[in-house]
């Protein structure tokens, strides 16, 4: 089987993240992640919060802390959100770790030796009342392309262009609020992208009729506009230091990489990370996933919109300019925004929901079935409570879960505590056997593709052939004159309950192990269900012993969708 090495975008360490954010990366890598280590592929996803930058220090200045010590406490308190969203993280690491450092120091000398680094005099804000260079985010200001006038001094969070402070129109300090700011020259390392333009255009060709439309066209848009040099450190207290063996000068001066030069490249240096943590007697060779990697793995990236020019082509420019065969990205499953009631989730201005809230009012089965089945793939899509309620209610509830809990309750009032004896498959069930092989294919067909949406959809409709099978069969009436044909259609039905377990573990693990347990079979190590295993539907035996779970998805009421949208608003966009 093929090795996958699998990332999802840095979340920022400046808060907790909101469903846009878990739906754009982590979420459906965790899903793809799932599903292919069932399928028995050798798989590795890494991730890890993205610490450096002003969003780091400015959210430590708030709080009054000291910097490293706020991203050790938002480190935890981010890592145990995503545990409650059971991200089956291989390493979650940290781009402040000092195997990231090391990296980052190699790839900048190696760029350097190469003649793609250069030192620059520039002009930079400079703030008498606070004293200090303002890098990045420590201006705000009106963005000159789209007019939001909250837009930060290195990407406008309206129209998503990246920026500098300077191009800011009405810039203010986000530290103090003062206006009355300078620009002063000051000396900074530039990574020369136009140097690299040909090379990275020609990278791309090569893979963007692979990728999703979004991807491929972000790319080509910023590879048609030109790719220009770039400043690669700030004057921050907070960062990958310049190294003081190749840069002397700037190391004295404290200058520091900026944090989108370094956070890529976390990547790799949280796989290191995931190597060095290795437990005794285990050896973990990090350097095999990204080193003379190409004919043995397949890298897929998670990212929503705004991050794709940084994976598509600033990350692999910074690749090819080493000169050194890193692993580059195969497959780039870009997505849309996810909004709420048509406005934008955001972090800054606490709109939307949150994933720690999400996490309070509803476990993390339910978010997860939602936010994958409607992902934003092709457009953005729309979070309103009322989606969510109905959601919750028609597939989770009612498909699912409702025949869990009847088929179940059913069998144990009519027959006792073991799957029942009795009666021999007939047309009807070959008929189920047959479409669940059909739908089964369509769901892995689809998950191959990284077509979530359409995964999920294939998924739910598995669920609909049980309930639709029960109808037909109706063992509450069949029970009344063929006892043993009663027999069969529970035990038949039981036989899905896990084949569900199974196969929709990778969007609702919790709820298919439950589904699971329900079953004492003393060797049950099934990872997945083969064609002729769907067709068959026997993997559960008669006498099998089995429990009732409790109820797997509570339905919504008014009285939830009322309280939840006086929480956090909703029907205005």
């Amino acid at each position: 089987m093929a090795r996958h090495l699998i990332t999802s975008a840095l979340p920022y360490i400046n808060g907790i993240k909101h469903l846009g954010n878990m739906v754009g990366s982590m979420l459906p890598a965790d899903v793809y992640s799932r599903y292919l280590r069932q399928r028995g592929h050798d798989v590795l996803y890494i991730c890890a919060t993205d610490e450096h930058g002003t969003p780091a220090e400015l959210a430590a200045k708030e709080r009054g802390v000291p910097v490293d010590e706020f991203c050790a406490q938002a480190h935890d308190a981010q890592k145990a959100i995503y545990d409650g969203f059971a991200l089956a993280f291989d390493y979650f690491g940290r781009s402040s770790s000092p195997q990231n450092v090391e990296i980052t120091q190699h790839f900048a000398r190696k760029l350097n030796e190469n003649g793609f680094i250069e030192e620059r005099a520039i002009r930079q804000v400079y703030s008498p009342a606070d004293g200090r260079f303002l890098p990045d985010r420590y201006v705000e200001g009106t963005c000159p392309h789209c007019g939001y006038d909250k837009a930060r001094g290195d990407q406008c969070e309206n129209c998503t262009r990246v920026l500098d402070p300077t191009d800011l129109i009405d810039p203010r300090s986000a530290i103090s609020g003062s206006t009355d700011l300078e620009v002063r020259e000051t000396r900074h390392l530039f990574l020369l992208q136009s140097k690299l333009q040909h090379e990275v255009e020609a990278w791309v060709a090569r893979h963007e009729d692979d990728w999703p439309q979004l991807a491929s066209s972000i790319a080509r848009k910023w590879l048609t506009e030109g790719l220009h040099d770039r400043a690669i450190t700030r004057d921050l207290d907070w960062g990958v230091p310049v190294p003081a063996d190749t840069w002397p000068e700037l190391a004295a001066e404290g200058k520091v990489f900026y944090v989108w030069f370094d956070a890529p490249i976390e990547y790799i240096g949280a796989t290191k990370e995931w190597a060095d943590a290795a437990p005794d007697g285990e050896i973990r060779d990090w350097k095999s996933w990204w080193y003379e990697a190409d004919d043995t793995v397949r890298y897929t990236e998670f990212m929503a919109k705004d991050n794709v020019p940084f994976h598509t082509v600033m990350f692999p420019a910074t690749e090819l300019g080493v000169r050194e065969p890193w692993k580059k990205v195969d497959y780039v499953k870009a997505f849309n925004w996810l909004t709420y009631y048509g406005g934008k989730f955001s972090t800054s201005q606490k709109r939307g929901v949150f994933t720690d809230q999400a996490l309070d009012i509803l476990p993390a089965d339910y978010w997860r079935y939602f936010l994958v089945a409607n992902a934003p793939e092709s457009d953005d899509s729309s979070f309103t409570w009322e989606h969510f309620t109905a959601t919750v209610n028609k597939d989770l509830a009612d498909t699912l879960g409702n025949f869990v809990n009847r088929v179940l309750s059913f069998s144990r009032k009519r027959f006792g505590d073991d799957v029942p004896a009795g009666g021999t498959p007939g047309e009807a069930e070959t008929r189920l056997g047959e479409e669940i092989a059909r739908l089964l294919a369509e769901y892995e067909e689809q998950m191959d593709a990284l077509q979530f949406r359409k995964a999920a959809a294939a998924l739910r409709a598995l669920w609909s052939a049980g309930n639709s099978y029960l109808e037909e069969k109706a063992p509450w009436l069949e029970i009344k004159t063929d006892k043993d044909g009663a027999a069969l259609t529970l035990r038949t039905a039981m036989n899905l309950i896990h084949l569900y377990a199974v196969v929709s573990e990778p969007l609702i693990p919790a709820s298919s192990a439950v589904m699971r347990a329900a079953f004492a079979l003393p060797d049950d190590t099934a990872d997945w269900v083969t064609a002729d295993e769907a067709k068959a539907l026997a993997s559960v035996p008669a006498g099998t012993p089995f429990t009732v779970p409790p109820v797997l998805f509570a339905k919504l009421t008014d009285e939830d969708l009322a309280t939840y949208k006086e929480r956090f608003g909703g029907g205005e966009g």
